[in-house]
């Protein structure tokens, strides 16, 4: 009976269907089938973005509260419009109190669950480059240029979404308000 090296040579590196490789047969499935449960495993990760910014695409309002670097507070109503398509997103958030305006805009592109973009606020003059991750409902942003760097996260439950934005280098000292699907 010829040896599996020599069935192997005499068949140009083929191996013959016997025994052995019956046996290998549901190894080999058991790695094809971890393969595709790993590969299943990568894809959310980049689709957290996608998911995250489907579910903010639209219109929202409702009301928070700004506090400044004097320790002063106001209750602000905002609205906040979001547009793009898959890992791109734009957002406009415009919130007023009695006594002013915060218009935040930003600009982000996703790259797994890495974000990267521009952000800008209006009324305070103040712009930079935003970085950070997404995760399942949630984004945070590291925001830095022209003399501040901030933070900004966003998160989602259903047709809510909470906004908090804190900065140093400016006036506004943080935002945070709570919105609603429009």
């Amino acid at each position: 009976m010829p040896s599996v090296e020599t069935e192997h040579a005499a068949t140009g590196g083929m191996r013959l269907a016997g025994a052995g490789a019956r046996r290998q047969l549901p190894r080999r499935l058991g790695w094809a089938i971890a393969l595709c449960v790993l590969a299943m495993l990568w894809q959310p990760a980049a689709g957290f973005a996608d998911t995250l910014f489907e579910s903010l695409r639209g219109s929202w309002s409702g009301t928070g509260q700004i506090r400044y670097d004097d320790g002063q507070a106001e209750r602000i109503r905002c609205t906040a419009y979001y547009t793009g398509e898959g890992v791109q997103l734009r957002l406009a958030i415009r919130c007023e109190s009695p006594s002013t305006k915060v218009e935040i805009r930003g600009y982000l592109n996703a790259h797994g669950d890495k974000l990267a973009g521009t952000w800008e606020e209006r009324t305070f003059n103040a712009s930079g480059e935003a970085s950070g991750r997404v995760a399942a409902d949630k984004m945070s942003l590291s925001i830095n240029g022209g003399g501040f760097r901030g933070s900004m996260s966003v998160s989602t439950t259903g047709s809510r979404q909470a906004v908090t934005i804190s900065t140093e280098g400016i006036k506004m000292k943080s935002v945070s308000i709570t919105l609603g699907k429009s």
